[in-house]
C-alpha cells in the first residue's frame, strides 16, 4: 500500500477526531477551569495545578441555593417533556395516518410556530400570567416552554410514524384489535426508538431554556439552574465568579450526558427488535 493510499485510509478517522476535539474542547476547558483555584482561574495551562474543588463546594453552599435550582429545572424540563410527548404522540399519529383536508398546511403551521423567537411571546405571556397570578410558579415556565418543544416533537414523531407500514395496524385489526388497541399495543411499542429520541431533544431544549425562566420568576426559590448560574455572586461586588459558574456548568451538563447514554441503550434495543421481527 502506497503512502497516499494510507493517508486516504486514515483521512476519515482524522476528520472525525478533529470534529470530536472541536466539540469537546469547550467542555474540557470548562472542566479544567472549574478545578482551578481562584488565583489560577485565568491560567492558560491545559491541566489544573494545583487541583482544587473549592468551586464545587461554593456551588453547593446553602447561600447559592443551587440544589433547589437543579430540582426546579428537573421538574420543569421533566413535566414539559412528558406533556409534549403525550400530546405529540397522538397528534403525530393522526397527522401520519389520517387523511383530511389541509393536513400539509396544518403540519406546516405547527412547525412554523416553533420558529417564532421566544422573546416575541415572553412579553404578552408575562402580562397574562401576572393577571392570573401565575408568576413564580412552575406552570408559568412549563406552558411557554411547550410552545417550542411540542411542535418539534410533533414534527419528529410524524416523520417516524410515516416510516412505519400501514400493514401493522391492519394485521392487528385482523386479529381482533380496534384501531385504538392497535395503536396502544403495536404502534407505540414499535415507535419507542422515535419516542425516546424525541424525549432527548425536548428534554434538552427545556433544560437549557433561559429567557422564559428568567422572565417568569423573581424569587430565588423558583429559579431554574440556568437562571441561578447567571446570578452567582462573587466575594465582592466587582468580582465575577468564573470558577463557580464553570463548576455549575459541569453540574448542569452531567444529567444531560447521563440521560443521553441511558436513552441510547433503549434506542438501540428498539431498533434491533424491528417491526419485521
Amino acid at each position: 500500500m502506497t503512502l497516499t493510499a494510507k493517508w486516504r485510509q486514515w483521512l476519515p478517522y482524522l476528520g472525525i477526531a478533529l470534529v470530536v476535539a472541536y466539540c469537546l474542547a469547550p467542555f474540557y476547558w470548562m472542566l479544567v477551569s472549574s478545578l482551578r483555584g481562584t488565583d489560577d482561574i485565568f491560567s492558560t495551562s491545559l491541566f489544573p495545578s494545583p487541583l482544587s474543588f473549592a468551586n464545587y463546594r461554593s456551588v453547593f453552599s446553602p447561600a447559592q441555593g443551587f440544589t433547589k435550582a437543579l430540582l426546579n429545572s428537573l421538574i420543569v424540563a421533566g413535566v414539559t417533556t412528558a406533556l409534549s410527548l403525550v400530546l405529540a404522540t397522538f397528534t403525530a399519529y393522526a397527522m401520519a395516518r389520517l387523511e383530511f383536508r389541509f393536513k400539509r398546511l396544518i403540519l406546516t403551521l405547527i412547525i412554523a410556530t416553533s420558529m417564532f423567537p421566544v422573546v416575541s411571546i415572553v412579553v404578552p405571556l408575562l402580562k397574562l400570567f401576572t393577571d392570573i397570578g401565575w408568576i413564580n410558579t412552575y406552570q408559568s415556565m412549563i406552558v411557554p416552554s411547550m410552545s417550542f418543544t411540542l411542535p418539534l416533537a410533533v414534527w419528529n414523531l410524524t416523520t417516524f410514524f410515516r416510516q412505519m407500514p400501514d400493514e401493522l395496524e391492519q394485521a392487528a385489526m385482523v386479529d381482533g384489535c380496534t384501531r385504538g388497541q392497535a395503536f396502544r399495543k403495536v404502534i407505540v411499542p414499535l415507535a419507542a426508538p422515535g419516542i425516546f429520541t424525541t424525549a432527548i431533544i425536548t428534554f434538552i431544549a427545556a433544560w437549557n431554556e433561559f429567557l422564559i425562566a428568567l422572565s417568569m420568576t423573581n424569587k430565588p426559590g423558583m429559579q431554574t439552574a440556568t437562571v441561578a448560574i447567571s446570578k452567582f455572586s462573587g466575594a465582592t461586588t466587582y468580582q465575577t465568579p468564573f470558577g463557580s459558574q464553570m463548576a455549575a456548568g459541569i453540574v448542569v451538563t452531567i444529567p444531560l450526558v447521563v440521560m443521553v447514554l441511558l436513552f441510547q441503550r433503549r434506542i438501540v434495543a428498539g431498533l434491533t427488535a424491528g417491526a419485521a421481527k
